[in-house]
């Protein structure tokens, strides 16, 4: 099976899996800017994986909505575009496709940097970590990236080097349901892919509005599980981009993706 076919799968059913990882990696410390558990640049990259990574993903800055932006991610120059997946040795590589809801949000900080200049981000679910690159390019003053795959925090190092930046702080730990960080923004994507996972996102956010003030955007291209969770109601639209072709040939036709303001109501914040 390819690549392609092996993304069908992720899209139809496969996620269901690593939403069991998001919601079993709980616990531990809350996280604080200055004590959380990071890689930095060179000496916390495995040569060998550095290596495989390198070989088998490919350089693009084409095809999504952040052409500023380089990442590494697999396309159909790759080797696994044609392999079977069960080969890839370091689990699926969810964190190697730029998915529609991270674009958004890259495209809107990017074209938006006010958004936030000056203010400390945490990226939610960085995968490539690319929005989490366009809030340093926009400005940020501390932007940390969160994804459970350590693989994904090795991607993301690379990408920060490809776009000539340091590499900022990576955690792997699952913070969802932790105690609320203090960050004035959060923003996260294509995150509601399964209703648990969800359920607990739309918990969690809540508190750190409520606890922090923190502000929440969403990014997301109307998946179904996520238009039909109860959050709907609590997202106020922001901004809809039209999606690339490459974008939308690799997205089941997906045509358009929205970045939405997450404004819980008093009676659900209180909750």
């Amino acid at each position: 099976m390819a690549f392609r076919g092996w993304k069908w799968l992720f899209l139809v059913g496969r996620q269901n899996t690593f939403a069991k990882a998001w919601r079993s990696r709980r616990g531990g410390p809350p996280l604080r800017w200055k004590r959380c558990c990071h890689w930095s640049a060179g000496k916390s990259l495995d040569p060998e994986v550095k290596a495989f990574l390198e070989e088998n993903t490919e350089v693009t800055s084409s095809g999504h909505l952040t052409p500023e932006i380089r990442l590494r991610l697999l396309t159909p120059c790759c080797r696994f575009w044609r392999e079977k997946p069960d080969l890839w040795p370091y689990g699926d590589p969810f964190w190697a496709i730029y998915w529609p809801g991270g674009q958004a949000l890259s495209r809107y900080i990017l074209d938006n940097p006010r958004v936030v200049k000056g203010r400390s981000v945490l990226d939610l679910g960085s995968g490539c970590g690319a929005t989490a690159i366009a809030a340093v390019m926009s400005g940020a003053s501390q932007v940390l990236a969160n994804d459970i795959d350590p693989i994904a925090g090795m991607a993301m190092i690379l990408n920060c080097e490809l776009n000539h930046m340091n590499p900022f702080p990576i955690t792997i730990k699952n913070i969802i349901n932790s105690e609320a960080g203090n960050w004035d923004l959060i923003v996260l994507g294509d995150m509601f892919y399964d209703e648990q996972l969800a359920d607990s996102l739309h918990h969690w956010l809540r508190k750190c509005i409520r606890i922090q003030q923190t502000e929440v955007l969403i990014g997301d291209p109307g998946r179904h599980q996520f238009l039909s969770h109860s959050i709907r109601s609590q997202l106020h639209k922001v901004i809809e981009y039209s999606l690339p072709e490459y974008t939308r040939q690799e997205n089941n036709g997906l045509t358009s993706s929205i970045v939405w303001s997450y404004q819980p109501s008093n009676s659900l914040e209180n909750s």
